[in-house]
């Protein structure tokens, strides 16, 4: 199978978006681990804003990290571009939000991304397109796909077009093309994804979205991911869900099943300044600016939220025999 690196892969991509349909089943690429089977990479959402709002600042910090931890790759939850996606692939604010604020050499790996909300209000077929690739070559993002990772297959997921709220907003517009009719392709997405999870052999299996399943930040919980997907996730036994849309960084654990779920939606706006109630079990928020790093091995995951001064602000280890979190 081809790395998203290579040449052989450029000719995937093209034949991906321009041959097969919307409908088409989940497309699984593979990321070539490290020799000692080891994974590292940081998270980071809601970030394209021409460095503004410390967007900068936290590109510097995750470089830095980034040179510490030998990073595989990067992964991004989506609202790549503010405040409405690109405007098709010659818009600037691709290199003015992307290639020119992530120029750490320890960043220049692959960077593997979902849509969000905001992403759709633009071209969204642009931030799809393999074009994309020949002005930076770090860049894959498709609505839906599986990578296998060597010690964890990830499973990302296009989770915007599950919110109904987006579909009756008249007063935004939002770039349906290759969605309609949305429920046919929800069902079809719900489908794929549990028949993929199901054949999994994965040591970890990781889900990523851009919104929230579960979030006592500004935005809140996604009921019709709480609906949907949940008992999906639960049911084939993925250790955790990683999102952006809430500006924070939070650590939430399921009350009645080892499956985690993980904010990194602070990379740049962020200082919400609201929190909601929740009946989970909330080990950790943060409503300021900051990423995510991951650490993996077959039995152990450690994961660390830093702030923009690249401070360590929240760590945790989670053992894959009893997935119960050390903090």
């Amino acid at each position: 199978m081809a790395s998203p690196s290579s040449p052989l892969h450029s000719a995937a991509i093209l034949c991906i978006y321009f041959v097969l349909p919307a409908f088409a089943e989940l497309q699984r690429f593979q990321h070539q681990p490290k020799h000692d089977g080891s994974l590292n990479f940081l998270v980071i959402g809601d970030w394209g804003r021409k460095g503004h709002y410390n967007q900068s600042l936290v590109a510097t910090q995750m470089g830095k990290m980034g040179d510490k931890l030998d990073l595989d790759f990067v992964v991004s939850t989506g609202d790549n571009f503010y405040n409405s996606g690109l405007k098709g692939v010659n818009d600037p604010l691709f290199l003015q939000s992307f290639s020119n604020i992530y120029t750490a050499k320890s960043l220049r790996k692959q960077w593997y991304s979902v849509l969000g909300n905001h992403d759709y209000r633009g071209n969204a077929l642009a931030q799809l397109s393999p074009l994309l690739r020949k002005i930076d070559r770090r860049w894959f993002c498709q609505r839906s796909f599986i990578l296998n990772a060597g010690v964890a297959e990830f499973f990302f997921i296009d989770t915007t077009p599950f919110m109904r709220k987006y579909f009756n907003n008249s007063n935004r517009h939002y770039d349906w093309r290759g969605v309609l009719p949305r429920q046919k392709y929800l069902k079809t997405l719900l489908k794929d994804l549990e028949e993929e999870l199901r054949k999994s052999t994965a040591r970890w299996k990781i889900a990523v979205g851009h919104h929230a399943i579960r979030s006592i930040g500004h935005h809140g919980d996604s009921p019709e991911l709480v609906k949907h997907l949940v008992p999906v996730l639960k049911a084939n036994n993925v250790d955790m869900y990683i999102n952006g849309h809430d500006h924070c960084l939070q650590h939430i654990s399921s009350t009645d099943s080892p499956l985690l779920y993980l904010t990194s939606g602070a990379g740049s706006k962020a200082w919400r300044g609201d929190v909601k109630e929740t009946h989970f079990d909330v080990n950790f928020f943060y409503d300021g600016q900051g990423f995510m790093s991951v650490q993996m091995t077959e039995n152990d995951t450690n994961f660390a939220f830093y702030n923009v001064f690249g401070e360590k602000i929240h760590h945790w280890k989670v053992t894959k025999s009893t997935m119960h979190p050390s903090i």
